[in-house]
């Protein structure tokens, strides 16, 4: 079964931010491009992902929005129902009661001009597509970039998902720096699968 392992759920979390070659994603995921070309195959195979030839390298994306929506609800069902995801999920959870933000509330503001939203992702990600808004500042950038926020506007940080650190980590250095910041609670792709404003670019 293609969803049956944890590499190729991996790939479908990282083709869920964004189309990517097979040597990229070999870098990122730290493995052969050879065994990522095999799981890759896979997915394709069961229709998950498309791909196409440039040249001499080959381009990966999900098939559709229906693959982005299947990976986010296996993700819900797993996490209802095995314990060891919920309290991976409880560990990813901010310490701090209100920490995150809701996605409607997010869109709200964002329409007043009383937040500003970073996308923390890489830049290659928020290219491809982002939420309307946003402003792109990858997380590794952020403490040389501090000068380009406004102090007097609450800071809204996301990134790829409830399970990834990087808006986390932007938030604690936002804090540390006197900033009022939140995560957004989820990510690019929940906020992508509810049909909420985007854009590209």
């Amino acid at each position: 079964m293609a969803l049956a392992s944890d590499k190729r759920l991996e790939l479908l979390d990282l083709l869920a931010q964004a189309p990517r070659y097979v040597d990229a994603l070999a870098a990122e995921m730290e493995m052969s491009v050879a065994n990522i070309s095999q799981h890759l195959q896979v997915l394709r195979n069961a229709r998950l992902v498309e791909s196409e030839r440039e040249g001499n390298r080959v381009l990966y994306r999900l098939a559709d929005e229906s693959v982005l929506r299947l990976w986010l609800s296996l993700r819900d069902v797993a996490e209802a129902h095995l314990p060891e995801v919920r309290q991976l999920r409880e560990r990813f959870s901010p310490d701090d009661q209100g920490q995150e933000q809701a996605p409607e509330v997010v869109e709200a503001l964002l329409h007043s001009k009383d937040v500003v939203l970073i996308d923390v992702r890489p830049a290659v990600e928020y290219r491809h597509g982002h939420i309307a808004g946003a402003i792109a500042i990858p997380v590794e950038e952020l403490d040389a970039r501090l000068d380009e926020l406004p102090r007097d506007k609450r800071i809204v940080a996301y990134c790829r998902g409830a399970y990834c650190l990087f808006a986390d980590e932007a938030v604690a250095l936002l804090k540390s720096k006197g900033f009022d910041a939140v995560r957004l609670e989820g990510g690019w792709p929940e906020w992508l699968a509810e049909g909420r404003p985007v854009e590209k670019g």
